[in-house]
């Protein structure tokens, strides 16, 4: 019998871009020739509720709250304005959709849109708006007018709505299935009507053989239980299984046998190689010549058998390789339909949720895979397994050819900067015109040149993990990096044009009050110099698969149990043998944060952003600074590679003179984007410069080394090393001349 699957994200992860998950396994399907379907309910639940009929209902079911008990000013506002939300709404929706661009003009009018709390923070932001154009800071106002109808529907008709998570509280740190079990018991929210309704018309129309929910977040977890619940209610015919991030991470010790009764099975680590053989198992239980129960083989699947949680890994099928597992395949999917919001005037925090954004992995796993804090004994960290540069780039084309779209986010756990090197060469041989951005680590690989090159081939962000801006922390997170060497790394991309985000963390293990402080003024030198343009700060978490919660005695913490849940097992409470209390620091460093991305406050004193004594900081105030004055080393490796970005010139011969003695001479001239500039050399040596700047320019397959070009030059001219640091080739670096 032929299997066809209906592959979902339940709500909410982003309204801006889909979640790749189903994209992924879907492009995989297609490689096997076996039918399914996708979608993203998310964006498909948003879109219905913020509508004109969408918030006709929501205002009518809210009225009924208004007589039932205390509403705030704030909601009474909203209410009150309803005609006017009822006006714009569809308007604003479609504006964010990039359809009605013009709207612009009267969202910045500032009299267009119902405001409600959420423009109160306007007035502190009018100094911010000088930087945006009309669109941005109509996107901003059009945000903040959702944000205001989000906070009503909390208040007066579902308290676990959110855009980006639905109810998610329910999902962190579950370690008992009760509460979200409870949940699943109670009538279904109004939010939940939506997403029934939707789910019931699909179900019906793809008939279904294997539905698969893919969870990544907490946030995703109870709507994916509620569809479950109702497929299982109407459909009980339909296998239901569940995969990705949530179980990957928080549900390998499951045994809570009534998580069965939503679902059939549920997948571990990477998807492919487990749905097939699912797929295998379901059509051989609805063929006629149903093998027994005890032949099926599975890949790292929990199911229930003789009232049992079990965990079964019995295939001998291995994991399939990056290069098997095919292009991630975006159709089914409402592509034109997403919502681009800007919810904070910060270029880098924007990029999370406006835009379009393809999907893509260089790797597998992490080539790093050290750091203490992170799940490094887990697949999706452990096993690392690049993609070639030109398979990559193969499937970047197929996905411009499918989306329309050629912005890639490459949602790596750290992008190998060898790959990044050998894409950004590929991206530019094929004269690819893309935009695209990845997560990093700090490592002084990332030199002024592969900076250059990463930027040339339509690199505009990075995002890494600096983390506890302490030496003596980033040594215990086995980070493999120091601040000083983050200093000059982020330092290269922002001179190159490649705008710099910062992970930051606080509470990690053993770190005192004065590291705080430390890494605090750390941060504020970055942004002083301006070497980075946006962060965040973190509050470490304990997590079970981590060194820290693997081995809590090596870094002085214990946890508070040992005892595994039946349900989630991921964030581990802990007592730290500092006994200081972190969480004091949060709104100080996010509030000084906030203030030093906008270019502001540098000269704060640190203890006016806490209500509570700390000690001066132990930083020199030009720590950051001092480390930058240190050059590169230009002496170049003979295995280097040299990279030609610029084109040919035209050349000019001229005779130059002195006392009786002439000397043939050539000048050159080029023209890269923006100027034209142009180097004189002997005749012998300009000859030589112009065939060999051919030989690596960037579009030519093969790759010179810096010992195949001082060869090439020493086959017929002598004192390479004079012609290579003179300065006309002093000028071609300035003008991508490229050593990598």
């Amino acid at each position: 019998m032929k299997t066809k699957l209906f592959l979902i994200t339940p709500p909410f992860t982003q309204l801006n871009t889909p979640y790749p998950a189903t994209a992924y396994i879907k492009g995989f399907l297609n490689t096997k020739n076996i039918e399914s379907v996708q979608a993203d309910l998310g964006i498909e639940v948003i879109l219905k509720l913020f509508s004109k009929e969408g918030l006709q209902s929501l205002f009518t079911v809210a009225s009924s709250t208004f007589n039932a008990g205390e509403i705030s000013e704030n909601s009474k506002r909203i209410f009150a304005l309803q005609e006017e939300y009822l006006k714009t709404i569809n308007p604003v929706i479609a504006f964010l959709q990039g359809i009605n661009p013009t709207l612009a003009l009267q969202i910045c009018q500032e009299d267009f849109l119902p405001e409600a709390s959420r423009f109160v923070q306007l007035e502190e932001l009018d100094w911010a708006f000088g930087t945006m154009g009309t669109q941005d800071k109509a996107k901003h106002l059009a945000t903040l007018y959702l944000e205001d109808i989000s906070d009503f529907i909390v208040e007066c008709v579902d308290a676990n709505f959110g855009f980006s998570r639905y109810a998610e509280r329910l999902g962190r740190s579950a370690n008992s299935f009760d509460e979200l079990y409870e949940a699943l018991q109670q009538e279904p929210t109004y939010i939940d009507g939506i997403l029934l309704s939707i789910l019931k018309e699909r179900i019906e129309t793809i008939e279904p053989t294997l539905f698969l929910i893919s969870v990544p977040f907490p946030g995703n977890l109870y709507s994916a239980f509620r569809s479950a619940q109702w497929v299982k209610k109407h459909h009980p015919n339909i296998k239901i299984s569940m995969g990705g991030g949530f179980p990957n991470t928080e549900l390998r010790s499951l045994s809570d046998t009534r998580v069965f009764e939503f679902f059939d099975f549920i997948t571990l680590d990477d998807g492919e190689a487990p749905i097939e053989e699912l797929i295998n198992a379901v059509t051989s239980s609805l063929s006629s010549r149903a093998q027994s129960r005890g032949e099926k083989q599975y890949k790292r699947t929990f199911l229930l058998e003789d009232g049992k949680v079990v965990y079964k890994n019995n295939s001998v099928k291995h994991d399939y390789k990056q290069s098997q597992v095919g292009t991630p395949d975006y159709s089914d999917l409402l592509l034109d339909k997403y919502i681009s919001v800007i919810e904070i005037v910060n270029p880098m925090h924007r990029m999370w949720s406006d835009g379009r954004w393809n999907k893509l992995t260089m790797a597998h796993g992490c080539y790093w895979g050290k750091c203490t804090f992170c799940d490094i004994s887990l697949d999706y960290i452990k096993v690392y397994e690049p993609v070639a540069a030109n398979l990559l780039c193969d499937r970047m084309e197929e996905m411009i050819a499918q989306t329309g779209e050629n912005g890639f986010h490459f949602v790596d756990e750290a992008a190998p900067p060898a790959l990044m090197r050998a894409l950004a060469l590929e991206i530019l041989r094929r004269k690819l015109a893309v935009t695209w951005w990845t997560n990093i680590r700090f490592e002084k690989s990332f030199t002024k040149d592969l900076c250059l090159l990463l930027k040339a081939s339509g690199c505009i962000a990075v995002s890494g993990g600096l983390e506890v801006a302490s030496d003596r922390l980033l040594k215990l997170i086995d980070k493999g990096v120091t601040v000083e060497q983050v200093a000059k790394v982020t330092r290269n991309f922002t001179e190159a044009g490649v705008m710099v985000h910062a992970y930051l963390m606080y509470g990690y293990p053993t770190q005192t009050i004065q590291e705080t402080v430390d890494s605090l003024e750390m941060v504020r030198q970055l942004f002083e110099v301006g070497v980075l343009q946006s962060g965040f700060w973190h509050q470490f978490a304990m997590t079970a698969h981590s060194p820290v919660g693997l081995y809590p005695e090596r870094f002085g913490v214990v946890k508070e149990t040992e005892i595994l849940g039946t349900f989630a097992n991921n964030d581990i409470n802990y007592t730290d043998s500092t006994g200081i209390d972190h969480d004091k620091f949060s709104f100080g460093l996010k509030k000084s944060l906030f203030n030093f991305m906008h270019g502001i406050c540098f000269d704060y004193e640190l203890q006016d952003w806490f209500e509570f004594k700390i000690p001066k900081t132990k930083i020199s105030p030009d720590f950051i600074f001092d480390a930058l004055q240190e050059e590169e080393d230009f002496n170049s490796k003979p295995t280097a590679k040299i990279v030609w970005l610029g084109g040919k010139p035209f050349v000019e011969h001229f005779t130059k003179s002195k006392k009786g003695n002439s000397w043939e001479m050539m000048t050159l001239t080029f023209h890269d984007k923006k100027e034209s500039f142009n180097i004189q050399t002997n005749r012998l040596e300009g000859e030589w410069l112009v065939e060999i700047l051919l030989k690596i320019s960037v579009s030519k397959v093969k790759i010179y080394t810096f010992q195949e070009v001082k060869a090439d030059f020493e086959s017929n001219l002598e004192d390479f090393e004079l012609f290579w640091y003179s300065k006309p080739i002093k000028t071609l670096r300035e003008f991508g001349l490229l050593v990598l």
